[in-house]
């Protein structure tokens, strides 16, 4: 059976026939990923029902996950598409701003 290549050289990870139903890997998918990271650190929970209690304060993993975003934002420019530069400069923005209020 022949794979879509369509991944970063050549290499594609999703596997249809995957019973976990995990997304295919995308930029969008890996920033909002490291942005929830970024979240978690800061001490923001997930709004899911069954989750556990609220995570701790964590600034400087904070910080790395978001300079972690800075750089994935310099060495991308100019290679994004629309939609994902505008995700990335939104995720950027708001997790900002979180992380100077939780400093505060």
């Amino acid at each position: 059976m022949a794979r879509d290549q369509s991944g970063p050289r050549g290499f594609h990870m999703s596997d249809p026939d995957d019973p976990t139903g995990l997304s295919e890997m995308s930029f969008a998918t890996l920033v909002i990923s490291l942005s929830t990271s970024a979240l978690i650190h800061l001490g923001v929970a997930p709004d899911a029902a069954d989750a556990p209690p609220k995570p701790e304060l964590n600034l400087p993993l904070a910080r790395q996950t978001i300079d972690i975003l800075e750089i994935l934002r310099e060495k991308t420019r100019g290679n994004l598409d629309e939609g994902e530069s505008q995700l990335l400069e939104q995720l950027l923005h708001d997790l900002r701003l979180r992380y100077v209020a939780a400093k505060k």
